[in-house]
């Protein structure tokens, strides 16, 4: 059982930047590669970010390419989201979730095993 909480958001201003994190409890959590997802109001929720248990190895989404990074501190059972030069459109409740590392990363929502309440995110123009 793995339990996740997100912290971090808030509004920033267009070209702004934010860090979300997610702590998650449990003492396994180095088994499990987590994502991050983004859910704007009328939308379906999107992959945003993966990492691989190791933090080795990640995967972004187009949309967030080169503005986002993904990291993970397994000694403190933490994972990161920093997000530079935000833009409008990347307003949403961001979600970290969790699913146990099969050697590949977990990109669609039903394939992920547990899931945070997520965190709002609101970037103004």
């Amino acid at each position: 059982q793995v339990q996740l909480v997100e912290s971090g958001g808030g509004e920033v201003q267009a070209g702004g930047s934010l860090r979300l994190s997610c702590a998650a409890s449990g003492r396994t959590f180095s088994r499990y590669g987590m994502d991050w997802f983004r859910q704007a109001p009328g939308k379906e929720r999107e992959f945003v970010a993966a990492i691989s248990w190791s933090g080795g190895s990640a995967y972004y989404a187009d949309s967030v390419l080169g503005r986002f990074t993904i990291s993970r501190d397994n000694a403190k059972n933490t994972v990161y989201l920093q997000m530079n030069s935000l833009k409008p459109e990347d307003t949403a409740v961001y979600y970290c979730a969790a699913a146990y590392w099969k050697g590949y990363y977990i990109r669609d929502v039903d394939g992920m095993d547990y899931w945070g309440k997520g965190t709002l995110v609101t970037v103004s123009s």
